[in-house]
């Protein structure tokens, strides 16, 4: 191949919004997703965490048209903030400046040595705030960027607009369920996990209603870091993500969140972390997500929570029509 078409080739691969598809062609990435494409510059803010130097990643998109309000999105435990690309599209395209984090062990932010904790989070999640000299937010999370948005919201109510908690976890206290689970153990299992494992894990666990081609993503950012020499830090700081989880319940404090919030469902999603270790007995009775949210609105200030149908976990990928609307509605009272 000669070399304007082999540039011609990579600039059509690293455009592509999730990255290049075929693993086999190319380099590992590098335990901070170096070798993956994200839509949007990545920009790093320095911090300390635990007398630890990190960096946390993020993308800051403006707006053509701006309408003044700016809006922070916040990624799960399995994605990396580039899924957010079709959100940000839509927010932009209403007047939002949108702010998108990877969190301190995910994605292009630097993978910790020691625990991860959501209040740690938290803190890392305002002074980006703090560095942008943005006052105060709209904050959109998702999954476990749901329990990060509540202890937020709590921790810093003045900093907070509106909420939007989409397919959020957190939702019950899995402690109830699930007995603990050495941190070695995990990591073992996590380590013997194929990429085919994990495609079924997600498949099941998430109840994905989105073809193959859009899963592939989230399988090479799992698995082509595994060719990292780093690799063992950044499994270890992952495991450390599923353990903060399961420690740090933010259930209890859901009733006491005073901003308006908006819970958006998928009406299938019953992901519960933690499940095929819990009792036989008890696994059918985690993870009645929609009717937990609904349960838990009831009980706020000033919520609700709305159930798309046959959708699951992945509900802003999955419907993506029916979840805009709902969005752009509750940040346009």
């Amino acid at each position: 191949m000669n070399r304007p078409v082999a540039a011609a080739l990579c600039a059509a691969l690293i455009a592509l919004p999730f990255g290049p598809i075929d693993a086999a062609e190319r380099e590992p990435y590098g335990i901070d997703l170096e070798g993956f494409a994200y839509p949007y510059p990545v920009k790093l803010l320095p911090l300390v965490n635990d007398g630890e130097q990190v960096r946390m990643a993020y993308m800051d998109v403006a707006p053509a048209q701006p309408n003044g309000r700016i809006v922070m999105l916040l990624h799960g435990r399995n994605f990396a903030s580039s899924y957010w690309t079709p959100v940000i599209k839509t927010l932009n395209e209403a007047g939002f400046r949108v702010v998108v984090p990877d969190q301190i062990g995910f994605g292009k932010s630097s993978k910790p040595s020691g625990e991860l904790h959501f209040d740690t989070l938290a803190r890392n999640t305002i002074a980006l705030l703090d560095a942008l000299q943005i006052p105060k937010a709209d904050v959109v999370a998702h999954s476990m960027g749901g329990m990060l948005a509540v202890r937020i919201a709590r921790a810093y109510p003045d900093r907070v607009n509106h909420l939007v908690l989409t397919a959020p976890i957190g939702l019950e206290d899995y402690r109830i369920y699930v007995p603990p689970t050495p941190t070695e153990k995990i990591l073992e299992n996590e380590d013997k996990l194929t990429a085919e494992g994990y495609r079924k894990q997600l498949q099941t666990n998430y109840s994905l209603k989105l073809p193959p081609e859009q899963v592939t993503p989230f399988i090479e950012q799992r698995f082509n870091v595994k060719g990292s020499a780093e690799y063992p830090r950044w499994l270890r700081a992952f495991v450390s993500s599923g353990q903060m989880i399961y420690r740090e319940p933010v259930v209890h404090e859901i009733p006491l969140i005073s901003q308006p919030t908006l819970f958006i469902m998928g009406a299938d999603d019953h992901n519960a972390p933690g499940r095929p270790n819990a009792p036989e007995a008890l696994r059918g009775k985690m993870g009645q997500n929609a009717e937990l949210a609904k349960s838990l609105a009831s009980l706020m200030p000033d919520a609700r929570a709305e159930v798309i149908p046959d959708t699951g976990h992945l509900v802003f990928l999955e419907a993506p029509a029916k979840y805009n609307e709902l969005l752009l509605d509750f940040l346009g009272r």
